[in-house]
């Protein structure tokens, strides 16, 4: 027995018909319903800023785009055209078509994509308008678009169907072409700063450079495990010790964790070293770094995100132990014992395992309490040994790095660091991070060798700096979620229906 159909399906599968029916009449017109090409000379926003331009030239325009409604008036039509730069009013006319093209324009749907020849006017209230002279079908929309006055609102279908969304909400078109916008402006800062961008392997024999849990992969003609990297500091490091001095990579990177709105299996992030720099240095760079990409996509660096002022002008420094005391009452220098922080975070219902030190402690109720309350960029520096197996000790305290983490609106932006460059020390880092391992942390870095061996040969005093891109297109476009900002993000199978 077939499976009953609900009723807007049904009214879909009929207009899928009747617009079927429109693109074979086109066929029998000897028309082809699929174009080839069709040169363009202007878009949309082209035009609106030169309008009075060409109407007082006469100007002939050739323009392309997807029709996103029409208005008919028996022997003239309006309709609007939208392409990457926006919308433009178009008009049809009986006695400028010609019967035959004007009937071939009724066969037209909302949803088609067309090329338009036409003369540029103004209609008497004033709207700038593209007489049609004569057009071209281009491509014909089989499916109808989502009702125009409700648009698409559905978040799990906007996410799917990403090429839906991008046709009938133009805001999130802008989120991306700013996206674009803030990579090259951050590619543009670190080129002038005299950076060198590299690429380095996708899949790696060791998940190194961060704790994360990696995809594992196999490699058919080598017969050997591999994992898409969780980082791209490693290999980044190696190519300082072989003395190209300022490095960045910008790509995808991959963590086989969990989906929230700040976090995607697959992500985009930069990473850049610089030779005989320290952290204090990169904390430096990165406040201008931040500051100039907003200024290039926004103009400004105040900027609101999500009804809250923010100023990426200045990013104020506060060490771990005095943001813990600030957000939470809760002095680490005067703790001692393990007894003592273990009490601390059952008083604040912060869990914590049974393998973690005083530092390690201090560093969950951080996570867990503390993040949150960081609203105004702020650069969190000194984090605990135990967390920052890469990182170089601070001399003066062994048991902190010099390390900072950029906070705003509650989130990790960035991280960066004094790079460890001792190898045994490195060495020992990593024989610990076993252990953790062992003890049943899988996040915890694996030994790397080779890596080892490197830093034998002499890694120079070395700042690195890691920066999310995609939080940040997400704090430079004002989205609240990754997912708005990630063109195809990752979602389950759709069952079938």
């Amino acid at each position: 027995m077939a499976k009953h159909q609900p009723q807007e399906n049904q009214d879909i599968n009929e207009l899928m018909i009747v617009r079927r029916d429109k693109m074979q009449a086109f066929i029998n017109k000897g028309i082809e319903p699929f174009g080839r090409n069709y040169p363009v000379t202007q878009h949309a926003q082209d035009i609106l800023k030169d309008a009075d331009n060409l109407e007082n030239n006469v100007a002939e325009v050739r323009i392309a785009g997807r029709l996103m409604a029409i208005r008919g008036h028996g022997k003239a039509s309006f309709a609007v055209l939208a392409d990457i730069t926006g919308d433009i009013q178009i008009y049809f006319k009986l006695d400028v078509l010609g019967e035959e093209r004007y009937a071939n324009f009724k066969l037209l749907d909302i949803g088609d994509i067309i090329g338009v020849t036409g003369i540029v006017f103004k209609t008497h209230r004033g709207e700038v308008t593209v007489k049609v002279q004569d057009f071209s079908i281009e491509a014909k929309s089989l499916r109808p678009l989502p009702e125009k006055f409700h648009g698409l609102k559905d978040i799990e279908t906007r996410y799917r169907q990403r090429y839906l969304d991008l046709i009938v909400n133009p805001a999130v078109k802008t989120t991306f072409i700013n996206r674009t916008k803030i990579i090259q402006a951050v590619r543009r800062f670190l080129d002038n700063k005299g950076f060198l961008e590299v690429e380095t392997p996708v899949m790696n024999p060791i998940a190194g450079g961060a704790n994360a849990r990696p995809f594992i992969t196999h490699h058919n003609a080598l017969d050997m495990d591999m994992y898409l990297r969780i980082a791209t500091e490693l290999y980044l490091k190696r190519l300082i010790v072989g003395g190209l001095e300022r490095v960045y990579e910008l790509g995808r990177i991959f963590r086989n964790e969990g989906v929230d709105n700040r976090h995607n299996p697959e992500f985009t992030s930069v990473e850049t070293y610089q030779a005989f720099a320290d952290y204090n240095e990169v904390m430096d760079m990165t406040e201008q770094l931040i500051a100039q990409v907003a200024k290039d996509v926004s103009g400004t660096a105040k900027i609101t995100y999500q009804g809250t002022d923010v100023d990426l002008s200045h990013i104020r420094r506060i060490t771990m132990i005095d943001a813990v005391k600030e957000a939470v009452g809760k002095d680490f220098t005067t703790v001692t014992t393990l007894e003592q922080a273990r009490s601390i975070a059952d008083e604040l219902k912060v869990p914590y395992e049974t393998h973690h030190g005083i530092w390690e402690i201090m560093y969950q109720i951080f996570d867990e309490k503390v993040e949150e309350t960081l609203i105004q960029p702020t650069f969190v520096i000194q984090y605990p040994t135990a967390v920052s197996p890469l990182a170089k000790r601070n001399q003066q305290n062994p048991d902190f790095v010099d390390r900072f983490e950029l906070f705003i609106c509650g989130r990790e932006l960035a991280n960066g660091f004094s790079e460890l460059n001792d190898p045994i020390d490195q060495k020992q880092r990593f024989i610990d991070q076993q252990k953790q391992r062992e003890l049943g942390d899988a996040e915890a870095h694996m030994m790397d060798n080779d890596f080892i061996t490197a830093l034998e040969y002499g890694l120079a005093p070395t700042g690195g700096l890691g920066i999310g891109i995609d939080r940040l297109v997400m704090l430079l476009t004002d989205s609240p979620s990754i997912r708005d900002v990630i063109l195809f993000p990752h979602m389950k199978t759709k069952p079938m229906e």
